[in-house]
């Protein structure tokens, strides 16, 4: 059997031989999940950084401080991806 993915409205998972179909509603809260996901990951950061900075009375060291920009940035395009315009990239401005 040929399966023309274009023909399907709802997402496909395959799962070995078995095929799973998404509809609209699976694949919205797939969407609000992986966006959940990235902003508790850039809070995580944030999190991470200030009690480094209490624990160790200076701020977290340059190279951890570019380390963690990066990672707040990937989970930001992340959240961007099925959330835009949600107001996490302002929030996190702040956060600098």
């Amino acid at each position: 059997m040929v399966v023309r993915w274009r023909t399907f409205p709802a997402m496909i998972i395959r799962s070995g031989c078995q095929l799973y179909y998404m509809d609209k509603e699976e694949k919205e809260m797939l969407a609000d999940l992986a966006w959940l996901q990235a902003v508790i990951a850039t809070e995580l950061i944030q999190v991470t950084e200030n009690t480094s900075s209490l624990l160790h009375g200076s701020p977290p060291p340059r190279a951890c401080i570019e380390e963690h920009r990066r990672l707040r940035q990937h989970a930001l395009e992340i959240a961007e991806r099925y959330r835009p315009g949600s107001g996490l990239k302002e929030h996190l401005a702040g956060h600098a």
